[in-house]
């Protein structure tokens, strides 16, 4: 219940993060609106011709008479529907993402420099980073829509189908939910995706305090826009916790200030000898 609550705690500290940093949440919501606005237009085209697609699916049934070809393509327009809204409630997330990638990464940046230990900017270019995240949100997908037929299936059963698995959903949801926010601030840590489920799933609490809250939240779009930036901020925060960045021992070694042209000064202030002239009049010799 600890990693439970830390979840929850990471949560509510990236909404206060981008609430002290305001142009930072205005700026995190831009990739959220374009996404809400792609993904209304898709469903009011889905919503105004789910008619004429449940139509051209059913040819059979053009000779059939009233009320059963009705009740068939009327059913299958709302079905067409109710699947397209689910689909966008799954994908909305992946998608803002993989849309925002720049975005959310100058503000991962920006958590990182806040909170001090800052992991190096990785040298890959926007085209790699947007392919790999790509490929990464298909793989979560795949595998939440797998298991979502599963659930889907056993939601048949009498009792558990109505208790237990749609309490199995929402933390199947919240898991992967976690893993994708995560993901940008784990990826500049140079940390794949298998270590970074592996780690997600070894602190299993954590991430579930953070995701399923989340899920209940984005289960409505437009505060999903409002709510994403701070859910950036916060995974960015969870991600150091998972993994921390180790100073580097090179630059803890290395003198603050070191003078330019190899010179010492003596005790009273005043200019040492040149040993990088020493040496080359040794060499010279």
């Amino acid at each position: 219940m600890r990693d439970v609550a830390a979840g929850i705690g990471y949560l509510l500290k990236g909404q206060r993060w981008v609430a002290r940093h305001g142009r930072w949440w205005g700026f995190g919501m831009i990739p959220a609106l374009i996404t809400l606005v792609g993904y209304a237009g898709a469903m009011t085209a889905l919503v105004l011709y789910a008619g004429d697609l449940a139509d051209w699916a059913t040819p059979f049934a053009d000779g059939w008479g009233s009320p059963w070809q009705g009740l068939l393509r009327g059913a299958l327009a709302v079905t067409a529907v109710a699947v397209g809204g689910l689909l966008s409630v799954i994908t909305f997330t992946a998608v803002t993402l993989l849309v925002g990638q720049p975005f959310y990464e100058s503000l991962c940046e920006k958590v990182d420099e806040t909170e001090g230990g800052a992991p190096a900017r990785p040298d890959v270019s926007l085209w790699r980073e947007l392919r790999i995240s790509a490929r990464d949100s298909l793989y979560v997908l795949v595998r939440v829509a797998a298991i979502g037929l599963v659930l889907f299936l056993c939601g048949f059963l009498p009792v558990v189908g109505q208790t237990a698995v749609p309490a199995v959903g929402f933390a199947v949801s919240g898991y992967f939910l976690t893993a994708e926010l995560t993901a940008v601030a784990l990826q500049r840590r140079g940390i794949p995706q298998k270590e970074r489920l592996r780690l997600l799933r070894s602190r299993l609490g954590l991430a579930l305090g953070f995701g399923v809250p989340l899920v209940l939240l984005f289960l409505v779009p437009f505060v999903t826009v409002l709510a994403m930036p701070g859910a950036v901020a916060g995974a960015t925060l969870l991600g150091r916790e998972l993994a921390p960045v180790e100073p580097s021992e090179e630059s803890s070694d290395e003198p603050e200030d070191e003078p330019e042209n190899g010179s010492e000064d003596t005790a009273d202030g005043t200019p040492g000898p040149d040993r990088r002239s020493d040496h080359a009049i040794d060499l010279g010799k």
